[in-house]
């Protein structure tokens, strides 16, 4: 997605509403809206973050990511896993000990078809101070721990198409 176009008809905008004061104004306009360009793109980029974010919440297990790539702004959607290893079976429900996360969804042990809510329980037993870290990164991204640990599970099993696997000397990531 090129949001060039979005900028540019914003610095047009401004510039037709400066015409109405007079060739200073004008002026004043033009190199205001050439100021401002890189704060329109910022402001437009934050906006799809934030739609984004929006977005994953309600796909969790599965998300969308903005990346920036030059000056065009890219969506990669992750979809949970379709299948599972053969001979997994969900564990039963019962007390986790401290430190232990109950973690339902596909990539945790069962498969989830995109037509069907099947979930599967399983125990994971962090130790604390990754449990505390994982806490505060799904809170950060305003997910539930499970759909937090169930993305990022996915995530790992199904990198995003392009994604960099091994080591290389370009940087991937997401903007946020």
């Amino acid at each position: 997605m090129q949001i060039a176009s979005h900028v540019e008809e914003l610095q047009r905008q401004l510039a037709a509403a400066a015409a109405a004061g007079g060739s200073d104004t004008a002026e004043l306009a033009a190199r205001l809206a050439a100021a401002l360009e890189p704060a329109a793109r910022l402001a437009i980029l934050e906006a799809l973050s934030e739609a984004a974010g929006e977005i994953t919440r309600e796909l969790a297990p599965g998300s969308v990511d903005v990346r920036l790539r030059g000056r065009e702004v890219d969506f990669i959607v992750s979809r949970p896993a379709a299948v599972a290893p053969p001979g997994a079976t969900p564990s039963g429900p019962g007390a986790t000990p401290s430190g232990s996360v109950p973690v339902a969804g596909a990539a945790a042990a069962a498969s989830v078809d995109d037509s069907d809510d099947a979930t599967a329980r399983t125990t994971l037993r962090l130790p604390d101070s990754l449990k505390v870290r994982a806490e505060a990164a799904a809170a950060a991204e305003g997910l539930s721990l499970n759909a937090w640990l169930v993305r990022a599970v996915t995530t790992s099993l199904d990198p995003a198409p392009g994604a960099a696997v091994g080591a290389s000397s370009s940087y991937t990531g997401w903007v946020r």
